[in-house]
């Protein structure tokens, strides 16, 4: 049996036309793929008829993959990659926004597509950490992504003070995020720990309007704290 590939498939960070962010290459690409994981079907649906594929939706298979889809429901995926007479059909994989499998549980079906020989083919968009580094002014040469830092406060700042010795032993700047309505909370707490000279930054609604970078030390930040609200965003720190 022949297998089809696994096209990963960005999608806007936000509100707008998706042809203002998505490569025209890429939106190309979308109208002939029939088949469809997603972390939510709800959102994709969405954001493929925006794309163009308004009127053929109903036409198009969608499978979720998500933090509730257990590893026999992922092993399942397997079959999307092949028709009923075995004749090879590509997938596309698409995250609620930005790029798949990049703080995603979508990375499971590419590591499945791997052990399987299943050709993964990785497609241009936008980034939200990338942006986001881009943005800062801070150490571009040497960073590292740190995903979501602990929920509860003592755990946090415990972490928050990790961070920031790595990112003063290595040089390197430190990303990571956080649950839009926990976005207000994680600064207060990033101010608190953080010693005065540490560079910090907050990129919020990257690529849209009201996009917002700014970086300044935390001495500086205490001063003026912003409030971020429920804005999604990306935290970066630097140490000196």
């Amino acid at each position: 049996m022949a297998n089809g590939r696994l096209f990963l498939i960005p999608s806007p960070l936000g509100e707008g036309a998706p042809s203002e962010v998505i490569p025209a290459s890429v939106l190309e690409r979308i109208h002939s793929i029939r088949r469809y994981v997603a972390e939510e079907t709800r959102t994709v649906r969405r954001y493929l008829s925006a794309a163009g594929l308004k009127g053929s939706i109903g036409d198009l298979e969608f499978r979720e993959l998500n933090e509730h889809t257990t590893p026999r429901e992922i092993e399942s995926l397997l079959e999307l990659f092949a028709d009923k007479d075995g004749n090879p059909c590509d997938v596309g994989l698409i995250s609620e926004a930005g790029l798949p499998a990049v703080a995603d549980p979508g990375a499971q079906l590419v590591a499945l597509c791997h052990r399987h020989g299943i050709q993964v083919v990785p497609m241009v968009g936008p980034s939200s950490l990338m942006l986001a580094l881009m943005g800062s002014g801070l150490n571009g040469q040497s960073f590292a992504f740190r995903g979501y830092l602990p929920v509860k406060p003592d755990q946090r700042r415990k972490t928050i003070k990790e961070i920031e010795r790595q990112s003063a032993q290595l040089g390197q700047t430190e990303i990571f995020i956080e649950t839009p309505y926990r976005n207000d909370s994680l600064m207060e707490d990033l101010l608190a720990t953080l010693q005065p000279e540490t560079l910090l930054c907050y990129a919020a609604q990257l690529t849209q309007p009201d996009e917002t970078i700014a970086t300044k030390t935390v001495r500086q930040w205490r001063s003026s704290p912003p409030v971020i609200g429920k804005r999604p965003c990306v935290f970066l720190l630097l140490a000196r």
